[in-house]
């Protein structure tokens, strides 16, 4: 049988993971172009870069999540067989299902985190033809992510609980 503490668990860090990506989706940087005093050169000047951590809490959450439901069903291919059946061959989909939607919401976190971390100070000094720009990280980034951590969520809870009906059916065959 599934652990309730397990699914309780897990569910509360997934959930605050996607939560934390949605405000790091509302709260990312933005750049605009500022002159000096002197107006000798002009400079990015970039708003709270609070997203950052948020996108960074919300990657650490899913990673501990993905952790503990791997531990709780010794990530599938370690200890005892599996009573062959429907939820076998479920939870076999189910986790190939989870980890691609794990792996891409943590790339979307990540990137999106070092992305809005990385800032351009000057923008034109000394008469540069092609200054650099005062880019921010794209729209959607870390939406992208909060929405595969919620599938990522979501598929990791059923894969729990089909791993352990395929595992219990194999203590107690119905033969």
């Amino acid at each position: 049988m599934a652990s309730k503490l397990v699914i309780i668990i897990v569910f509360i860090l997934d959930l605050i993971a996607v939560g934390l990506a949605i405000a790091a989706e509302q709260r990312r940087s933005v750049g605009k172009v500022v002159p000096d005093k002197e107006k000798d050169y002009e400079y990015c000047e970039y708003g709270s870069d609070i997203a950052t951590s948020y996108g960074a809490g919300a990657f650490v959450l899913l990673f501990t999540s993905q952790v503990i439901i791997m531990v709780a069903s010794r990530c599938f291919c370690c200890g005892k067989a599996l009573n062959p059946g429907g939820s076998r061959a479920c939870a076999i989909m189910l986790f190939l299902i989870c980890w691609v939607f794990f792996l891409i919401a943590e790339i979307c976190l990540l990137a999106g985190s070092i992305r809005n971390a990385y800032h351009t100070k000057y923008r034109r000094m000394w008469n540069v033809e092609d200054p650099p720009s005062c880019e921010v990280i794209r729209k959607g980034v870390f939406a992208a992510g909060a929405s595969f951590a919620l599938f990522t969520a979501i598929v990791s809870q059923f894969y729990y609980v089909s791993y352990s009906r395929a595992q219990d059916g194999y203590r107690n065959p119905h033969y």
